[in-house]
């Protein structure tokens, strides 16, 4: 009887031991192909697809079946993983799809080239087909390296831990995608829709090759984790649906997760628009402004490592980056466009913020589900489906208002830098969509998740330090 308790004892002990330093950064390392596709998907699509000659309105055509495919494979792929377990099975098919499709995404519509004909209609037709095959893969990626952070380890900091190095490779993504952007875009200069197809498709190529890069050194590194098969071993049921729709948590945790990806994916998406039409700024700022951002969200991210945490922590980091977007939002509303340099300024606030706020809503889903491995994914695939569907809803909105306006700037003088002054001049009368979008409707967001964290109860857990901090 003693030597059963001790077992259990030094069982339990196994499964709280907070993780190494190689752990930790082999698991971040794994979203690194979904990551840095997202940052071109997200900064680009709707610039690459307006460029070229869609409408506004087509772009997010595009953009929404994308999400939308994205959304409803989540809830699939988390209802999957929880039946049939194997991670790193469904990483790997996720991480193929994805490498084989985004090229063709921003490779040009091939229905157009084998039809011979380049109507409007078919190139929208075109580039939503890839762009949805693009999200199931993402999705399946997505859904099975997040809920692998509860059957990693029940350790409450290195669960953080292993959401903040995530988030960390995220940042290194970003960069990286940026840095090859602001030489392309410097180097080859576009004349055309050839030329922009061109310049685009090269910065698809090399991040499909550094992602493949980043998930091969996952799947060689990272073991299948095995809490979930002895928590099955020991709860043969599976937790249900109800279970989490009977939880208050579950509500404000969703609702949290899904203004915080508003928050990031929206302002991601019309930054380039808002830098280059409201400002006034140089075709390089539209690599340089999103490369300050992540930069300072990389060295946040990677301070978050070191801290050892509870539900008050989390809650307050989260609401002090809602805090930093809400003033950031009003600095992007009121800059004028002879004052465009501050965007760089306001670029640093907007990094640490969406590094506090993503790297704290992500680990408030990891005290959601818990020690209820069972039904893991299903909580990121349902969370992951909001956070999908409203970031395509909000997107094609705001498209579809800047359809018109977008087409009168164009027409309202004769060269397009008079153009851009004349936009960033009379932006603080007439707000743009894309100054609306950018600083409104984040800063909105990040208010309503700050009041939703307020009234949540997230119980704390029983915490220890890392074994390796990752700065020592």
């Amino acid at each position: 009887m003693v030597n059963g308790m001790d077992d259990q004892l030094s069982a339990e002990t196994e499964i709280f031991q907070p993780l190494g330093r190689l752990a930790t950064l082999f698991y971040g390392s794994g979203h690194m192909l979904n990551d840095i596709t997202s940052a071109c998907w997200f900064t680009y699509l709707l610039l690459f697809l307006t460029e070229i000659g869609l409408s506004p309105r087509d772009a997010a055509i595009v953009m929404l079946s994308g999400q939308i495919a994205d959304a409803f494979a989540t809830i699939f792929t988390g209802e999957l993983i929880d039946r049939f377990g194997h991670f790193k099975l469904w990483h790997a098919g996720g991480s193929v799809l994805v490498a084989i499709s985004f090229s063709s995404v921003f490779g040009g519509c091939l229905p157009c080239k084998l039809s011979g004909i380049s109507s409007s209609a078919l190139q929208t037709i075109g580039y939503s087909i890839f762009a949805a095959i693009f999200n199931v893969g993402w999705a399946a990626t997505q859904v099975s390296h997040m809920s692998m952070v509860n059957c990693i380890t029940l350790n409450p900091t290195s669960r953080v831990s292993l959401a903040s190095c995530r988030n960390a490779f995220t940042m290194v993504a970003n960069l990286s995608l940026y840095a090859v952007a602001l030489a392309v875009f410097t180097i080859y200069s576009a004349k055309g829709s050839v030329d922009i197809k061109i310049q685009y498709r090269w910065i698809a190529y090399f991040s499909i090759l550094v992602g493949c890069c980043f998930v091969g050194i996952f799947l060689i590194g990272t073991k299948e984790p095995e809490l979930k098969k002895q928590f099955q071993s020991d709860k043969i049921c599976r937790i249900s649906w109800g279970y989490w729709f009977r939880k208050v948590l579950y509500y404000q945790v969703a609702v949290v997760y899904m203004l915080t990806r508003l928050v990031t994916n929206v302002s991601q998406a019309l930054l380039a628009f808002y830098v280059i039409d409201d400002l006034g700024m140089s075709h390089s700022s539209k690599a340089l402004v999103p490369a300050f951002i992540y930069i300072c969200s990389f060295i946040v991210s990677i301070l978050l490592q070191e801290m050892r945490w509870t539900g008050w922590r989390l809650k307050s980091f989260f609401t002090a980056g809602a805090i930093l977007w809400m003033f950031s939002g009003a600095g992007i509303l009121i800059l004028p466009s002879n004052m465009h340099n501050f965007m760089y300024i306001l670029s640093v606030t907007i990094g640490v913020a969406n590094a506090l706020m993503t790297v704290t809503g992500i680990s408030m889903q990891s005290v959601l589900v818990g020690q209820d491995l069972n039904g893991c994914a299903f909580v990121y695939g349902s969370l992951s489906f909001l956070d999908k569907f409203s970031c395509g809803l909000a997107l094609y909105v705001l498209e579809s208002y800047q359809g018109s306006t977008r087409t009168m700037d164009s027409h309202s003088v004769n060269h397009p830098a008079d153009s851009t002054r004349f936009m960033g001049s009379r932006s603080l009368t007439h707000p743009s969509v894309n100054r609306v979008g950018l600083g409104l409707v984040p800063a909105a967001c990040a208010l309503l998740s700050a009041i939703v964290t307020y009234t949540m109860d997230l119980p704390d857990a029983r915490s220890r330090p890392l074994i390796e901090p990752l700065l020592v």
